[in-house]
């Protein structure tokens, strides 16, 4: 059971290498973390690192409603509630910094403008949708607004965002932040050549298109150390209206060449499954390694056999698991014990009250 075993996260002790991934739960209609959440959090802390649900940097960065984000000194607070629980019970967690560029409404933007991305195309697929508020006043989900491109000199003031709830992220007590440039949102926008029809330094190259991702996490660095900083990356991705393309693979390994310079605490790799098939396999990964020797995460529909199996073989260091933690709150400890796994209720995924968030029983309690 390799990964029951303690592991060094660039300097910090992890009591196993079980992580929780990020996975948005829209609980907070006033955008604060609470009491709720920290006990979420809390619940889960056996795990050996936690990584929180995607956390706006700003509100323009918000693409989904009762998010909780990290730009003002409230939700900051909201935060030191989560990181307390969860360090109380021996837990450690990075907070994952989000910016969702086009994949946002107007109802969700600042005075609502249209959200800002790499390029002024918008999504356009019938599985991507965004989670707001209708004219009614009810929930649910809308086609995003048609998003307008960054300006050049516009792009420094994203990063300096990043830089900014980084700062609160220290404040709040988080272990560590992680930039999410993965599923479809702005970083990948900027990241993806079919998308991103940019003619400025920001556009073009593969040097250009990743530009942005490396200032953001040269930003970063310079607030909180390289072995505080993570990335979660999606090669391959096809999520929110994303396409593959040719040299996908010379993007993300010029992005493991530049991330291993800069000695990051992790990349975390997302593995968005396309076509019901895998699309982050073992050669991929035996090639990422390749270029980044310090320590990877993988996601997607992680199992355990897959987990124990790329860890022993060395390609990955940590395997995350995300819908498995929210109905076993305990999933660390049934893994160990070999107990059965609960399954999440699907309803209660998104929004709502305390059922289906922290109302999940231990095995011993069930």
């Amino acid at each position: 059971m390799t990964i029951l075993q303690k592991y060094d996260l660039a300097g910090r002790e992890l009591a196993n290498r079980f992580v929780m991934a990020p996975m948005t739960r829209a609980r907070r209609p006033d955008y604060i973390a609470n009491e709720e959440t920290a006990t979420y959090y809390r619940q889960r802390a056996s795990a050996g690192l936690i990584i929180t649900e995607g956390t706006p940097v700003s509100p323009e960065a918000q693409g989904y409603i009762n998010v909780p984000g990290i730009w003002t000194a409230e939700q900051t607070a909201g935060w030191k509630l989560v990181t307390d629980g969860v360090h109380e019970a021996g837990g450690t967690i990075f907070a994952q910094l989000w910016h969702v560029g086009r994949m946002s409404h107007t109802s969700l933007q600042p005075d609502r403008g249209a959200p800002v991305s790499s390029t002024n195309k918008p999504v356009r697929n019938p599985k991507s949708m965004v989670f707001t508020y209708n004219e009614d006043g009810t929930t649910g989900f809308v086609e995003p607004s048609i998003p307008r491109a960054l300006d050049t000199e516009e792009v420094a003031r994203v990063t300096a965002d990043f830089a900014h709830a980084a700062r609160n992220a220290a404040t709040a007590g988080f272990d560590g932040v992680e930039l999410h440039a993965a599923n479809g949102y702005l970083f990948e926008q900027f990241l993806n050549p079919i998308l991103n029809d940019r003619t400025d330094h920001y556009g073009g190259s593969v040097e250009n298109r990743a530009r942005f991702t490396l200032e953001t996490v040269d930003a970063l660095i310079k607030v909180l150390g390289a072995d505080r900083v993570g990335i979660r990356l999606a090669p391959h991705n096809q999520q929110f209206d994303m396409q593959d393309y040719d040299g996908v693979e010379e993007t993300y390994f010029y992005l493991a060449d530049q991330l291993a310079k800069r000695g990051v605490a992790y990349i975390h790799l997302n593995d968005n499954w396309a076509a019901g098939r895998s699309v982050v396999d073992d050669e991929l990964l035996t090639k990422f390694r390749q270029r980044f020797s310090g320590t990877i995460i993988l996601a997607g529909a992680m199992r355990f056999e897959r987990a124990e199996r790329l860890v022993e073989a060395g390609v990955i260091d940590l395997p995350a698991f995300g819908q498995p933690f929210i109905a076993n709150p305990d999933l660390v400890e049934r893994y160990r014990g070999g107990l059965p796994l609960a399954e999440p209720e699907r309803a209660t995924y998104y929004g709502g009250g305390n059922e289906g968030y922290i109302d999940y029983p231990h095995a011993a309690a069930g």
